[in-house]
């Protein structure tokens, strides 16, 4: 009579992962309850930022906040968003790539690929400010006596911070607002005798920011605008 055999100890292989799936549903819906609770702006925008550095998530923040907004490229097709000034290196362990004045450490200032640039500065705006203080006018003053009367381009390019835009404020996103800082700069600096043919505008909205991080005083730093003197000549960059 044949003997039947006894089956090895222990449990299932499907049982482990059976459980290790559930144990995945229950730190996601730890996760959701978690945010269904947070009531503070700032735990938020803290958390969110936590979420962004540890999975590489590229520059939709918007994405994550309710209501209807949509992630700026949403309507492109992947491959194409994917290519976008947003995508990070090294994503795996939070890496980003920003091709600005600013880079990755607030206190190293890098070029956009092109010519360098040979003088400029910074001014910061309230976070949802695009008309210049008197102090604004003041920095700017001291750029004008930089770059007055030589013949290189000049770019104003426009910042904001990553905290979605009021629509109270009367700019429905971050790029109408960036936008505005640009047009007031440059109109001042034309008033003050700058030509107007030397002036490119730029819009980076919150791609290029200072500083990433969670304290509220640094964050404001991203509010600015940036005006540099680019070595290239105004007559090489026309077409005529």
């Amino acid at each position: 009579m044949a003997v039947e055999e006894e089956p090895d100890p222990g449990i299932p292989e499907w049982v482990v992962t059976f459980g290790d799936m559930m144990s995945l549903l229950l730190t996601f819906f730890i996760m959701l309850v978690s945010m269904s609770e947070m009531k503070k702006d700032e735990k938020y925008q803290a958390m969110v930022e936590s979420i962004r550095m540890q999975f590489g998530h590229d520059m939709t923040q918007a994405s994550m906040v309710p209501g209807d907004s949509r992630a700026r490229g949403a309507a492109l097709p992947s491959p194409v968003y994917a290519m976008g000034r947003a995508k990070k290196k090294d994503t795996k362990n939070g890496g980003q790539e920003n091709k600005s004045v600013a880079g990755e450490n607030e206190r190293v200032r890098t070029i956009r690929p092109g010519d360098d640039s040979s003088s400029g500065g910074n001014i910061f705006f309230e976070e949802l400010a695009d008309k210049l203080t008197e102090a604004n006018k003041r920095s700017l003053q001291r750029i004008i006596e930089q770059i007055a009367g030589k013949p290189q381009k000049i770019e104003i390019r426009g910042h904001t911070t990553r905290r979605p835009v009021d629509p109270s404020s009367g700019f429905s996103n971050f790029w109408e607002l960036s936008y505005a800082r640009t047009i007031n700069t440059r109109q001042f600096l034309i008033e003050q005798g700058i030509e107007p043919s030397r002036i490119r505008l730029g819009n980076a909205g919150p791609e290029e920011p200072l500083y990433n991080g969670v304290d509220p005083l640094r964050l404001k730093k991203n509010s600015r605008v940036e005006i540099l003197m680019w070595d290239e000549h105004v007559q090489d960059l026309d077409s005529s």
